[in-house]
C-alpha cells in the first residue's frame, strides 16, 4: 500500500485547502446560517475541483474532503461528487456520461444522496426500449417503438416540438396514468440520426431503461441544493431522479450540522436506473468512505483550534497545555484521527486499484463515527466554557462531528455490519 498522493492530487488539495481556507470563514457561515455558501460552490468549480474527481480518483476525493471538513464548508462538494460524478462515471451508460458528467463537473447540476435504502421507496420499473424510425409521407417522421428482451411496454412515437420524439404508451390502458412524454423528461434519449439526415428509410433508436418511484426518504443531506438525487429503492436497484420533474416534492428539513438537508417524497416520479446489481454496495463503499475523509478533517480542524487554544490560554500563571491531563486529552485526539484518516486513505486507495474494499469502507466509517464523536467531544471540552459559546467556531466541529456520526449510521450499526460481512466471508 502507498498513501503517497501523485502530484495530480497534492495539487488538487493544496488548491482546495486555499480556496476552503480563504472563503469558509468564521463570519460567512455566520452569514449563510443553515443554508449553501454559493460564493464558494461557485469558486470550487470554478477552480475545477469537481471535475478533477474523475482524475484523482476516490483517494483524490479523500484528500479534498479532509479541507471541506477542516473548515466545515457549507457545501454540497463531496456528495455532489460521490452521489453524481463518481457514480454515473463508474456506473452510467456512455449516454448517460455523456449528458450528466459535464453539468456535474461545471456545477451547473448539484447530486445529492437518498442512502442508504430505508425500505420505503418503490420502484416500477420500464425496460430499454428498442425502436424503427420510419419517414412518414410528407416527411413527418413516426417511430414504432417495441419492447426489447424482458418485456418493456410498447409505445406509439411521434415528433414532438422541435423534432424531439414524444411518446404515448399504454399506461392509459393500464389505467393508472395519462403519459405523453418526452423521452428526455424520463432519462431517455430524443433522437435525430444521420441515417434520417441522408434520407434513409429507417434508423435505429435505443432509449434508456428507466421507471417511475413511490415512496419518502425523511432524510437526504444537501438536497435544498440538488438537482438530481441519486435514490436507493427498497431492491437496493439505483435510480437517478431530477427535483423539478412531476412527482418530486421535498421539503427542508433542519439537521444538527447545517446541510442543507430535506425530505425526499415521490409520488409516481419518473427515473432513470442506474447501473447493475452492483451498483448499490459500491456506491454506499464509496460514500462511506468519502464522508469518513470529511470527519479526518471535521477532527483535525478541532484538535487545531484546541491546541491554539490551550497554548495561548493562561490559568494559574502557566498555559493550559503545560497540564499533563490536557496533554494526554489532546494525544488520544490526534491518535484517533490519525485512525480515520489512514483506514479512510486504505479504502480510497483499494478501490483505485480496482480491488475489494467493502470491508475497509466499513472499517473507515466505523473508526469515523467511533473516534470522531470522542475527537470533537474533546475539543468541546479541552475549550473549557468558550465551547459551548456559538460566537466561537469550535461548535461547528461538534456538530458536524455528531452529524457525520449519524450519517454514517453509528458505530454500533456500522460494526454489526462489518461482523455479519467477516463472518459471512470466512477465514482468509
Amino acid at each position: 500500500m502507498d498513501f503517497t498522493p501523485s502530484e495530480e492530487q497534492a495539487a488538487a488539495q493544496g488548491l482546495a485547502a486555499r480556496i476552503f481556507g480563504d472563503l469558509s470563514t468564521h463570519d460567512r457561515l455566520v452569514a449563510a446560517g443553515s443554508g449553501t455558501d454559493a460564493g464558494l460552490w461557485k469558486e470550487l468549480c470554478a477552480a475545477g475541483l469537481p471535475g478533477a474527481v474523475e482524475e484523482t480518483g476516490l483517494l483524490g476525493l479523500v484528500l479534498l474532503a479532509e479541507e471541506q471538513g477542516r473548515t466545515t464548508a457549507q457545501v454540497p462538494f463531496v456528495a455532489s461528487c460521490v452521489y453524481g460524478i463518481l457514480a454515473v462515471a463508474e456506473h452510467g451508460t456512455d449516454e448517460q456520461c455523456g449528458r450528466l458528467l459535464a453539468p456535474f463537473r461545471d456545477g451547473t447540476a448539484v447530486a445529492a444522496g437518498a442512502f442508504p435504502a430505508c425500505g420505503t421507496v418503490q420502484a416500477e420499473t420500464r425496460e430499454g426500449l428498442s425502436a424503427a424510425v420510419v419517414p412518414e409521407a410528407g416527411g413527418g417522421r413516426s417511430t414504432a417503438v417495441v419492447p426489447e428482451a424482458g418485456g418493456g411496454r410498447g409505445v406509439t412515437v411521434a415528433p414532438g416540438p422541435g423534432g424531439a420524439l414524444g411518446a404515448v404508451t399504454d399506461a392509459e390502458a393500464r389505467g393508472d396514468r395519462s403519459a405523453v412524454t418526452h423521452p428526455e423528461a424520463r432519462g431517455g434519449q430524443s433522437a435525430a440520426t444521420d441515417a434520417e439526415a441522408d434520407g434513409g428509410v429507417s434508423a435505429a433508436v435505443h432509449v434508456e431503461p428507466g421507471g417511475w418511484l413511490n415512496g419518502s426518504v425523511p432524510l437526504v443531506p444537501w438536497l435544498r441544493d440538488a438537482t438530481h438525487v441519486l435514490v436507493a429503492a427498497e431492491d437496493r436497484t439505483l435510480w437517478i431522479v431530477r427535483t423539478a420533474d412531476p412527482g418530486v416534492a421535498t421539503e427542508p428539513v433542519e439537521t444538527t450540522a447545517p446541510w442543507s438537508a430535506g425530505r425526499l417524497v415521490l409520488a409516481g416520479a419518473p427515473a432513470e436506473r442506474l447501473g447493475g446489481p452492483e451498483a448499490y454496495e459500491e456506491v454506499l463503499a464509496t460514500a462511506r468512505t468519502a464522508f469518513a475523509g470529511v470527519q479526518a478533517g471535521v477532527c483535525a480542524g478541532s484538535l487545531a483550534r484546541a491546541v491554539e487554544h490551550t497554548g495561548t490560554r493562561v490559568q494559574f500563571g502557566r498555559p493550559l497545555s503545560t497540564n499533563q491531563a490536557v496533554l494526554l486529552r489532546a494525544a488520544d485526539a490526534y491518535m484517533d484521527t490519525e485512525a480515520i484518516r489512514v483506514t479512510a486513505y486504505e479504502a480510497a486507495w483499494r478501490h483505485d486499484e480496482g480491488l475489494p474494499y467493502g470491508e475497509q469502507a466499513l472499517n473507515a466509517a466505523w473508526w469515523a463515527s467511533e473516534a470522531g464523536r470522542r475527537v470533537v467531544h474533546a475539543g468541546q471540552h479541552l475549550h473549557g466554557g468558550t465551547g459551548a459559546d456559538l460566537d466561537h467556531p469550535v461548535h461547528r466541529h461538534f456538530l458536524w462531528g455528531r452529524q457525520l456520526d449519524a450519517h454514517l449510521g453509528g458505530s454500533g450499526t456500522v460494526l454489526q455490519e462489518l461482523g455479519e460481512l467477516l463472518v459471512k466471508e470466512g477465514p482468509k
